[in-house]
């Protein structure tokens, strides 16, 4: 009997974000995504909050909620403490989902969500265009944007000092990524 080849490990957080930084460089194409990636992750959650799966304890579950619990146990395993800081956010993002999803009609939530993830889209793309000269990370590898939160994330530890190895870790593993 043959053993089987191992499983292959699970890519780390600094991997990730390492490719994901080469892609990212420019302080304005960064501030850019610090305001849309959150936005276009709000506008996923209004949309797919109208597609209920079930109930727990009388309360709806949605499919936006189930994506986005397996997306948040993700970034847990990848760093906890990254992690913790995501589910924080999602939370906001996910309660004003709720909120305007239970004020306005379908067709209305459905309708601003919609507004905000084109122009969000836009906006990302002028700032790869104009400011980073590169295509976004998403173009060579879709699997990226489940990247760009925690990202993020990190980028505002990093800029507070904090997560110092990770930090070292994505520069370091970054420039095999810069285009040559």
């Amino acid at each position: 009997m043959t053993a089987s080849p191992p499983a292959p490990a699970m890519k780390s957080l600094a991997e990730h974000m390492s490719v994901y930084a080469a892609y990212h460089r420019h302080p304005t194409n960064k501030a850019i995504h610090f305001v849309f990636v959150p936005a276009i992750v709000w506008t996923l959650m209004v949309a797919l909050d109208h597609v209920v799966i079930g109930a727990v304890a009388g309360l709806p579950v949605t499919l936006g909620m189930l994506i986005v619990a397996a997306l948040l146990l993700w970034y847990l395993l990848l760093d906890f403490a990254i992690g913790v800081a995501a589910v924080a956010l999602f939370t906001l993002l996910q309660y004003s989902a709720i909120i305007l999803n239970n004020n306005v009609s379908a067709s209305q939530s459905l309708a601003i969500a919609g507004t905000v993830f084109v122009a969000s889209w836009v906006f990302q793309f002028v700032g790869h265009g104009v400011w980073e000269k590169r295509r976004p990370a998403l173009m060579d590898n879709l699997f990226q944007v489940l990247v760009a939160p925690s990202f993020l994330i990190a980028e505002a530890a990093f800029a507070f000092g904090m997560k110092r190895e990770l930090h070292d870790a994505v520069e370091t593993g970054m420039r095999s990524h810069l285009p040559t």
